[in-house]
């Protein structure tokens, strides 16, 4: 196991203590502050929220989510009496009856009881069976907190049992695929060795049964101040490979092809996204590209066949070009097409490609631009059904459903979720509001039809604006459990706001591009616009408007606690970022420099600190009593983040005699915030609870 991250050491900051995420000043004062947030909190009303929360997340008519792999659809499932859950499997003909008839491979809460520790499921990886034999090995990811480091270990699908001889990785951050029944490529950060400054692993390894990780042997190493080499074994029949990637930053890498111990790198710039199926080669890129006398804009999908490409650069079309109002959200190969999932206008749309017909293009019908849809290939390898896909609909107040469809056909619905709380009389609309700099930023608002424009409604927005992310329309029944579900001592129903602000993927890579790193603010200013524009349309004022985010949006929170304090009555401050001269030393904070800066340069620096939450809280100072009630809260065991900058905004807050600061930190749970649904349900609860007494 790879030894906790933590800081360089630094001498010249009154709250250096409360970096050493296990030190027990530190952890002895968070759970001090836990305790007055829970004293304040955690009464009969807060217990029934938790309650209704849970009650959906354990919900037996839930839709059990599969993935097929040869026969069998399987599923990982958590609910009441399986806290920590049941990895299991099912037929088709079981599965699309109303009650499936469930193969329990592992039972995680008997697991538990006889390891003597919990383990979290994390996923699991199938070796790829002989033709026309059923798979028997799977390599599994669990966590021991919930956190992002997971170990692995070999599971036999037949015995139901971990081989004595199996593969069993330690504690690590760790990448790993199968090569065949004896070997693995493992990218693993087990050493200071083969461990990034980012915290991931530097390497490559086939790993041989019966070797230690030790005794691999390395095949592929990158440079110590990128972020990652990424690493898998595509085992597809005639296309069998190792794909090798050196992340340089969040967003330029280096990918090449590992054939016959040849490593052929593919030849694009740094910022083109590269993606392999079969033949196919696909590339994004992320500004705009000229290859061969030929431009291709950013945020395009072109796609080559890889043997043309390592030859002579051909390419064989541009399969998806941007306007001002699309972005291409994500794709899927089924055996004959390429399924294209775009936004329109935050609004999906889906698009299919003929490979076997000059890449002619067609779209699938959809009724509601309200709804979100994703589809996804069942088993692009099966020969009766290699062209179906899943697809699910869903909207803020349209529960899920998941549809199987084959190219050609009308989708059928499989499963449907019922409604987990009373929507009736909500709508969903649309609206936009103009930024600083005179850009149009959408949002989308759920509310009740016959809303009351006078100003007290109580409203939640919900925000993140980072990492080229899409925020998009979704039935979220513990959203709707523990927020929509309230009810004011006046009787008003509360209203939810979904933003998409800059920084995100809604309009694709100039979206993103537009909040990166000096021009981070226009992400701060659009969320500001949008709740100013909630004022102005009388939905809401600012005692009534609360706000929440988690992780990038967590740092959004801390930009509108210290920046904007005079818009919000209440926020909520989730697994933050929030010290920007410290985050490239903290936890995974150096893979972010990409998207926010490097403090460590001068230049860097001086624009990091006018978004440095921390930084702001004295270099902008703001009257104490116009900050809004904050609730601060992290887990101790985060190690994509740390606590520690979420405990130093709220120490430093509190010192500064903002007296309407609250902190809370959980220790297990990891950058997810819990590892169980009991655990998930307090989460939300205790968010949802805080702000909603503060506004409604």
């Amino acid at each position: 196991m790879t030894e906790r991250p933590t800081a360089t050491a630094i001498t010249d900051d009154p709250y250096a203590w409360l970096e050493g995420t296990y030190d027990e000043k530190a952890l002895a004062w968070a759970k001090e502050q836990s305790e007055r947030t829970e004293s304040e909190l955690y009464d009969e009303k807060f217990e029934r929220s938790v309650q209704r929360i849970k009650k959906v997340l354990d919900a037996q008519d839930r839709i059990p989510m599969p993935t097929k792999r040869g026969d069998y659809y399987y599923n990982f499932w958590r609910d009441a009496e399986h806290r920590l859950g049941l990895w299991r499997r099912t037929t088709w003909e079981s599965y699309i009856t109303d009650e499936p008839v469930w193969e329990v491979l592992l039972d995680l809460d008997a697991f538990a009881l006889s390891e003597g520790a919990e383990w979290h499921f994390a996923g699991s990886q199938l070796l790829r069976p002989a033709a026309g034999q059923p798979h028997r090995r799977a390599l599994l990811r669990l966590s021991p907190d919930g956190g992002d480091q997971v170990r692995i270990r070999e599971f036999d699908l037949e015995t139901l049992d971990f081989p004595a001889d199996g593969f069993d990785l330690p504690v690590a951050k760790t990448n790993v695929s199968w090569i065949d029944e004896n070997t693995l490529l493992v990218g693993s950060a087990t050493t200071a060795e083969n461990t990034t400054r980012s915290t991931y692993a530097s390497s490559l390894q086939k790993l041989v049964r019966g070797q230690s990780l030790e005794q691999a042997e390395t095949i592929f190493s990158v440079d110590h101040s990128h972020v990652a080499a990424f690493g898998f074994y595509d085992s597809t029949p005639g296309f069998e490979r190792i794909v090798a990637t050196d992340a340089i930053d969040f967003y330029n890498s280096e990918v090449g092809v590992i054939l016959d111990g040849e490593h052929r790198k593919i030849q694009v710039p740094t910022d083109v996204q590269i993606s392999l199926h079969r033949q196919w080669l696909l590339l994004a890129p992320q500004t705009d590209w000229t290859h061969q006398e030929q431009l291709f804009s950013a945020g395009s999908l072109v796609l080559a066949e890889l043997s043309d490409f390592l030859g002579d650069g051909r390419i064989a079309k541009v399969v998806f070009t941007p306007d001002e109002h699309s972005s291409l959200e994500s794709l899927t190969f089924t055996a004959n097409y390429l399924l294209l999932t775009v936004l329109q206008d935050v609004a999906s749309e889906v698009r299919v490609i003929d490979l076997n017909d000059n890449f002619a293009q067609s779209i699938l019908p959809l009724e509601d631009r309200m709804l979100s849809v994703s589809v996804g290939a069942v088993d692009d390898e099966d020969e009766e059904s290699g062209d179906d896909y899943w697809m699910t609909v869903t909207g803020f107040t349209t529960p899920t459903t998941l549809l199987r469809g084959a190219v050609g056909s009308e989708p059928q619905v499989i499963k449907k979720s019922p409604e987990r709380f009373d929507a009736k009389g909500f709508e969903v609309t649309q609206h936009f509001a103009t930024s600083a700099d005179g850009t149009r930023v959408p949002y989308f608002q759920v509310s009740m039809r016959d809303l009351a424009l006078d100003g007290k409604n109580p409203v939640l927005m919900d925000g993140y604006g980072g990492f080229q992310h899409s925020m998009t329309p979704g039935y979220a029944p513990a959203m709707g459990a523990g927020w929509l579900s309230q009810k004011s001592d006046s009787g008003r129903r509360p209203v939810y706001v979904m933003t998409n602000i800059r920084g995100g993927g809604e309009y694709g890579p100039h979206w993103h591009r537009a909040a990166l790193r000096e021009n981070r603010h226009r992400a701060y200013e659009d969320f500001a616009a949008i709740a100013e524009d909630l004022v102005a349309r009388k939905v809401t004022s600012r005692e009534h408007l609360a706000a929440t985010g988690r992780s990038n949006g967590g740092l959004l929170m801390g930009n509108m606690i210290s920046g904007y304090p005079q818009l919000f009555g209440a926020i909520s401050c989730g697994v933050p970022l929030l010290d920007m001269q410290r985050y490239t030393q903290l936890a995974a904070g150096h893979s972010w420099i990409a998207e926010y800066g490097d403090p460590e340069i001068p230049a860097d620096w001086e624009f990091l600190r006018t978004f440095s939450p921390v930084h702001r809280l004295t270099d902008q100072p703001h009257p104490v009593d116009d900050y809004p009630a904050s609730l601060i809260w992290t887990t101790t065991s985060d190690d994509r983040v740390g606590p520690s900058q979420a405990r130093i905004m709220a120490a430093k807050m509190m010192d500064l005699g903002i007296s309407n600061v609250r902190y809370h930190e959980p220790e297990g749970g990891g950058h997810a915030g819990s590892t169980d649904n009991e655990s998930t349900a307090r989460m939300l609860a205790t968010s949802y609870e805080f702000l909603w007494r503060q506004v409604q």
